[in-house]
């Protein structure tokens, strides 16, 4: 079928996953086996590909660039956030706790959105030509509640978020094996293997796309310009 043939060209992107696992390395990572099913297949396609395991790194909490500047004696986001800056594709994956995404997972959230108010060489958001995803793994309830704060938070700050662009395991709700464990059914998981699949090729599609096109049109959503009185078409009308 022609409309099912596969695409060529995605050698020139870069992505990042953000592992949100509470286990610092080098213990077993669940969530790290479902990212390497999606990092498999983009590099695949050649994608240049790191996966940066977050409890790893000493970063403060905070809301702003450098917590450094804010009273934290130390904060290796400042070395990290590069890795975002040069992603086309940026995946926030981690476990979850208490029917909720990690601490690990909220705390790269934040420190994404201490760069939501900086710009690009065009003058939008910083996050205009960059694609979200995520993938979320775990032993109870709560892929869908995870992914919905996860992909509306990408999106308020910029990213553009494909369709279906989320997929996790969960096994049996309740107590029992997580993903890696022997005899979970995680890997073999047809159902998790299918969205996993899907979402990392919507996500590669659509940071194609972008980059083709040179990013998101400049018109009607540059913050400077609104400042200073261009209204991109609005009006506010007079109620009498």
């Amino acid at each position: 079928m022609n409309g099912a043939a596969k695409p060529t060209g995605y050698d020139d992107l870069k992505a990042v996953f953000f592992n949100g696992t509470l286990k610092p390395s080098p213990q077993v990572s669940n969530t790290d086996g479902l990212i390497a099913i999606s990092r498999r297949i983009m590099e695949k396609q050649g994608v240049s590909t790191r996966v940066i395991r977050t409890v790893d790194h000493d970063i403060a909490a905070g809301v702003y660039p450098d917590m450094r500047e804010h009273g934290w004696a130390t904060d290796e986001w400042p070395e990290l956030y590069p890795a975002v800056l040069e992603a086309d594709i940026v995946v926030v994956a981690g476990p979850i706790w208490l029917g909720d995404n990690s601490s690990q997972t909220k705390k790269l959230i934040e420190r994404l959105y201490a760069h939501s108010g900086q710009l690009n060489s065009k003058g939008q958001w910083a996050y205009y030509p960059k694609v979200g995803g995520c993938l979320i793994t775990g032993n109870e309830d709560g892929i869908k509640h995870c992914a919905m704060n996860i992909l509306y938070s990408l999106q308020h700050v910029g990213f553009t978020i494909p369709p279906q662009a989320d997929a996790g395991w969960i096994g049996a709700v309740g107590p029992g094996p997580s993903y890696l464990d022997e005899g979970s059914g995680g890997p073999e998981s047809d159902f998790t293997n299918r969205n996993t699949t899907f979402m990392t090729w919507n996500l590669l599609h659509y940071a194609r796309m972008l980059k083709d096109a040179g990013g998101i049109p400049a018109y009607g959503n540059l913050p400077d310009e609104w400042k200073a009185g261009t209204r991109f078409d609005f009006e506010n009308p007079e109620y009498r």
